[in-house]
């Protein structure tokens, strides 16, 4: 029994760095998405300004797209912000969910650092983040002209995410 309370102890250690070791070619920014290749949940929300245009699935109809999950007090989403000027000014629509933020500083951040977005949509509740599985700020959906989402990028995107992975996805879409 005393030979047990030593060995234990080295076996639970050498199958940790086994389980360790098998984790190390994983790449931690790939997550995996419910939706890939399932439909854009249906919602409707109204502008960050309490008036005006309205953000719904059929304003992306037709159309390959961005949808870009976004707040004001997001440090990595102002980061993110000139590469999405960017993408907009190359011709790719961009729409906007401004998740969980207050009207004024959302409004501020667009006047401030501009605005990519064909329209913004202000998810005050929460339920379309929700209902996209997000977790984190900002992620960002290509969704094709059906209306499916076909690739989910966590995080913030750079000029490289952009270039390498994004673009691609977006020039077969818009090929199809």
């Amino acid at each position: 029994m005393r030979r047990l309370v030593y060995v234990l102890p080295l076996v639970l250690v050498a199958l940790l760095g086994v389980a360790f070791y098998f984790q190390l070619g994983t790449d931690t920014q790939k997550l995996p998405s419910a939706l890939i290749d399932k439909p854009l949940p249906i919602f409707n929300l109204p502008p960050i300004e309490g008036d005006g245009v309205v953000l719904a699935n059929s304003d992306l109809a037709g159309k390959v797209a961005l949808i870009n999950v976004w707040a004001s007090w997001c440090p990595p989403c102002r980061i993110e912000h000139p590469v999405l000027m960017g993408i907009a000014a190359s011709g790719v629509a961009i729409y906007g969910v401004n998740y969980k933020d207050k009207p004024d500083d959302a409004k501020r951040f667009l006047t401030q650092l501009g605005n990519p977005f064909i329209a913004v949509g202000a998810d005050r509740d929460g339920k379309l983040a929700i209902d996209l599985g997000v977790y984190g700020y900002p992620e960002t959906f290509i969704v094709d002209a059906n209306g499916i989402i076909r690739y989910r990028h966590a995080g913030p995107i750079n000029k490289v995410d952009w270039e390498q992975t994004l673009l691609p996805i977006v020039k077969k879409l818009q090929a199809r």
